[in-house]
């Protein structure tokens, strides 16, 4: 930890001058002594790793995102006009399945 009474005169001049960019610049030179030096290559990025692969939809998932733009399992009018109706859409599904 920078020693606190140095932050606490860099404030001072700060004050005194309103010269922010170089008390700035002070205090990262006082944190900079006690905090380690970060080089990229001493951590791992994980450029080399491979992406997973997506996972696969649902049948479901499928019919739903096939019938969620169709106006016939959206709700006409009230509070909810618009959005999906997902009651209708279930009946729908199952009676797809049979």
């Amino acid at each position: 930890m920078p020693r606190r009474d140095a932050i606490f005169d860099i404030l001072d001049e700060w004050q005194d001058t309103g010269d922010y960019e170089s008390a700035y610049q002070q205090i990262q030179r006082e944190y900079r002594i006690y905090m380690p030096s970060r080089s990229p290559r001493g951590r791992n990025r994980g450029g080399n790793r491979r992406a997973k692969p997506k996972r696969k939809l649902s049948a479901w998932q499928k019919f739903v995102k096939a019938n969620s733009k169709k106006p016939r399992f959206k709700y006409k009018s009230g509070a909810k006009k618009g959005r999906i109706n997902l009651k209708a859409l279930g009946v729908a599904y199952r009676k797809k399945r049979r």
